[in-house]
């Protein structure tokens, strides 16, 4: 329990930073005076360091939220996942010289009290681990889902960031689900699991839609939605269905924890792309 816990927090450190590093890496790749664009750009960036150091901590970091998904309520991960904007905040007021504003700051404070909150209330991950009509059911859904997010970056043009960034907020609430329902972590288990497929599917396909929400330039829109959108559904898929809780007597001090971390995490929402902050001005 204590362990999963650690990885959850060790997974928001890991993103959170690696967000501010792949925005130096792309200021330095701007930076360098040479006009470029589309995969040129995507070439000169990915030979600046911190870019790289900054995928290879969002590596970490996934590895970290795989182990914690296993042994700990998905309602304490999902938190610890939207907390990783504090971090880049602290992290990109430190490095790229934002300024913080009070209310970001007391934000910063209040995802850190609602975590702990959590990580005192939580109680063991739940022991239902779904059956096979549930995975396949996972694994359906999957592309359906970022079918419907492609069709809905071509036609939708009011409030799109907000749209494309709540969907792509579902797939990564997928993906934590999916690995809950994996049988084991063994090679041959996982290459014949359906959940394994969903895994990789909405992975994937969230990133993709995440990257499109934030470039259609509404990013506090984009990154509040899919804050909600990874972490409410999710949480209750974990206690309804696979059996999480609380501590015996904890249930309203959880509540209170989820709710603050999230609520700090939507004020500071503006940091899900860094990026914008760390271009030459």
């Amino acid at each position: 329990m204590v362990f999963g816990v650690v990885m959850a927090f060790c997974a928001a450190v890991c993103m959170g930073t690696a967000t501010v590093l792949q925005a130096m890496g792309a200021r330095t790749a701007q930076a360098g005076g040479t006009p470029a664009a589309g995969l040129a750009t995507l070439a000169l960036t990915l030979r600046r360091w911190p870019f790289l150091a900054g995928i290879a901590l969002d590596t970490l970091g996934f590895a970290a939220e795989l182990v914690s998904l296993r042994s700990v309520p998905l309602f304490l991960v999902e938190a610890a996942l939207a907390s990783s904007l504090a971090v880049t905040a602290v992290v990109a007021a430190a490095a790229l010289g934002i300024r913080l504003r009070y209310a970001e700051w007391a934000a910063v404070g209040g995802v850190c009290c609602g975590l702990a909150l959590l990580a005192v209330a939580a109680g063991h991950e739940g022991t239902g681990a779904g059956d096979a009509r549930m995975r396949w059911v996972i694994l359906g859904v999957t592309p359906a889902l970022v079918v419907a997010g492609r069709v809905v970056a071509r036609r939708v043009r009011r409030g799109r960031a907000a749209v494309l960034g709540g969907i792509a907020g579902l797939c990564f609430g997928l993906v934590a689900v999916a690995v809950r329902l994996l049988p084991d972590l063994g090679v041959q288990r996982l290459l014949t699991a359906p959940s394994a497929y969903a895994v990789a599917v909405a992975g994937l396909g969230g990133y993709l839609l995440l990257i499109e929400a934030l470039s259609s330039g509404a990013v506090t829109a984009a990154t509040a939605a899919m804050v909600i959108g990874e972490t409410v559904w999710p949480a209750a898929y974990g206690v309804l269905w696979l059996g999480d809780s609380t501590r015996h007597g904890f249930r309203l001090l959880a509540l209170a924890g989820f709710a603050v971390s999230i609520a700090g995490a939507l004020v500071l929402a503006r940091f899900g792309d860094a990026e914008q902050y760390a271009s030459p001005r």
